[in-house]
């Protein structure tokens, strides 16, 4: 009797899982159908792409209460390790890897459900790559990316150096721990646009003349996976973008007038050729100071007439309304960056006629 009480009471339990549609969480492996990659990866080793730069995201849906993110950092210098900022279902948290390898549990008694979810590396080119192995849930689901696409061409403004304070303050902690690609200017604008974002930027880069001892600039290492020095050539037709925005200058400084434009001109040159159909925005510096910001503009405006009377009438500019500086080393905080933002997405909404 008590034999057949135990057999009935677990046939009960077994029904009662099973009606619940629950399942065992399982490894997703990072070559799945159903993780999307927006930004520069390498995909030498499918089951563990590998990224360098700020802002590059990974989007799935997934079914359950539960997931593990399973995560391996380069740990450049030994040492080093990278943020990065889970969304999910929009709720953001910003997590610091502690090892080489890294499993992370990121979300744990949501509702046994469909959720979204974002996974984005926050730190910028220098701090090291991210290989992404998989996530650990019950069920993975289709997800679509938005179909618009905008790339940011930049420096430390446009990869977010210096824009979240809110868990270590400046001049507190590594000069990467303020560091948050996903609060800054592109990626809200993107968000703002129901568009996908891509930053090729590098903290200190500059035209012709860059920061902080760097020996590179950024037409040197453009058409790179790894935005501070690699031999491996990026694949353009990864990522078709809709326009490009152009923010450089801040690091270069006041320059010679025709050397700076004419480096200009040929970075738009090389833009085009890689795109031929997106919008080019050239941008101010919304970080530089009064002397700065005249010079950009004039630089800016003859350069732009210069390309439009040759004939490509899909390049523009925009001026930021005033420098920001109220982040860590002068640059803007997350919160004059939602307001560079705004700025941006109503220039864009116009340019392209977008709602």
């Amino acid at each position: 009797m008590r034999n057949t009480f135990f057999a009935i009471f677990f046939a009960l339990l077994l029904s009662a899982m099973f009606a619940s549609g629950k399942a065992s969480p399982k490894l997703f492996k990072a070559d799945n159908k159903h993780f999307k990659y927006t930004g520069r990866v390498d995909f030498t080793n499918p089951e563990k792409p590998r990224f360098w730069s700020p802002g590059v995201y990974i989007t799935t849906k997934f079914k359950g209460s539960s997931c593990q993110l399973l995560i391996n950092d380069e740990e450049l210098f030994g040492k080093t390790h990278n943020y990065i900022e889970v969304v999910i279902d929009g709720k953001p948290q910003r997590i610091q890897t502690t090892g080489k390898t890294n499993t992370i549990q990121i979300a744990k008694g949501l509702t046994n459900g469909e959720h979204t979810l974002l996974i984005c590396k926050d730190t910028e080119s220098g701090m090291g790559y991210l290989e992404f192995v998989g996530l650990i849930c019950e069920k993975l689901l289709p997800f679509n990316q938005p179909r618009r696409m905008i790339e940011y061409i930049g420096d430390s403004i446009t990869a977010g150096a210096g824009v979240d304070a809110s868990e270590i303050a400046c001049g507190k902690g590594q000069w990467y721990d303020q560091h948050n690609a996903y609060l800054t200017y592109g990626a809200r604008t993107s968000r703002a646009l129901n568009a996908q974002w891509q930053l090729t930027a590098v903290a200190g880069i500059g035209l012709i003349h860059s920061c902080c001892n760097m020996d590179i600039l950024l037409p040197q290492v453009y058409n790179k996976v790894y935005l501070r020095n690699d031999s491996l050539d990026y694949d353009f037709k990864q990522y078709q973008p809709d326009v490009v925005t152009i923010c450089l200058g801040q690091n270069d400084g006041p320059q010679d007038s025709v050397k700076f434009c004419s480096e200009y001109v040929r970075l738009i040159d090389t833009v085009r050729s890689k795109y031929a159909q997106a919008s080019i925005v050239c941008l101010s510096s919304p970080m530089a100071n009064a002397q700065l910001t005249a010079v950009l503009q004039r630089y800016l405006t003859g350069v732009v007439q210069f390309v439009n009377n040759r004939g490509d009438n899909k390049v523009s500019k925009f001026f930021f309304s005033k420098s920001f500086n109220s982040g860590c080393d002068s640059h803007p905080d997350a919160n004059e960056h939602e307001v560079i933002a705004r700025e941006l997405t109503a220039y864009l909404k116009k340019l392209k006629g977008w709602e």
